[in-house]
């Protein structure tokens, strides 16, 4: 069973690591463009401070969230960076007052959540360990955008094992958001830990094979590299389509990233 003091705690850890990097940032650098198309520093930051409230909803007011969730669907496409507009309107310190307040009471809501109960979300409910890791995924996600934004350096920590493993576990919701049938086999996935440590889930004789750093299969399975950039392994062609449409993350399929080879191109051209 997961623990979900420690993912929690590992959550807050993510929201420190990230704040950390933008807390003395010039209000002008908050206009900086992240690789996410049409954001910038306070739309990242905007979409952690929007998401983390409607799950703090989910957590304490579910017909509230209910009614959310409801006039979010009217726009599938783009309730997401409708939100991450309308806050990064707000005066960066004042915006980052609210994510700050928002994340403390979500961590503070998510530990005292009942053993059993779900969540509602924009995908499948969740109990609330699951929640916070997928809280922590999207906060390290766009970190990862913020911190390339700014030319700061990521540094991989275990805490990682929490989105490999969401990553692995949302493997059926891909295909479903794909429109595609899951294959019926399990799949092993053996990922190098920054510690040198390996992470394994599946049966150890599977035919469809997934191999390779941890950090690779998380920045992947968030959409945050393209396939190509990687040097995540495959043995089987199943494995192989999994990457291609992996996402960890609730909502319609993503774009993805393009692939550093296409971005040069672009360039010379």
């Amino acid at each position: 069973m997961a623990d979900l003091n420690k993912i929690v705690d590992d959550l807050r850890a993510e929201g420190a690591a990230l704040d950390a990097l933008v807390a003395d940032l010039p209000e002008s650098e908050w206009a900086t463009p992240t690789p996410a198309e049409g954001w910038t520093v306070a739309h990242q930051i905007g979409h952690l401070a929007w998401t983390d409230r409607a799950a703090l909803s989910a957590a304490t007011d579910e017909d509230a969230f209910t009614a959310q969730l409801a006039e979010a669907w009217k726009n599938p496409y783009g309730f997401v960076d409708e939100g991450a507009e309308i806050e990064a309107r707000r005066p960066p310190q004042e915006l980052l007052a609210d994510w700050r307040e928002t994340r403390d009471k979500l961590a503070a809501v998510l530990r005292e959540v009942p053993v059993g109960t779900k969540l509602p979300w924009y995908g499948p409910p969740m109990s609330a360990a699951s929640m916070a890791t997928a809280r922590l995924m999207e906060t390290w996600a766009h970190g990862r955008d913020v911190a390339e934004a700014l030319g700061a350096v990521s540094v991989a920590t275990d805490r990682l094992q929490h989105i490999a493993r969401l990553g692995v576990r949302t493997r059926d919701f891909a295909y479903g958001v794909n429109q595609l049938t899951p294959p019926a086999e399990e799949f092993r996935v053996e990922l190098v830990a920054p510690d040198g440590a390996v992470w394994a889930w599946g049966p150890a004789d599977a035919a469809q094979r997934v191999s390779g750093s941890a950090e690779d299969f998380c920045l992947l399975v968030t959409q945050r590299v393209h396939r190509g950039d990687t040097a995540l392994r495959t043995t089987g062609d199943d494995a192989e389509q999994w990457l291609g449409i992996a996402q960890a993350f609730a909502g319609p399929s993503g774009t993805g990233r393009e692939s550093s080879d296409s971005a040069a191109a672009e360039t010379v051209q």
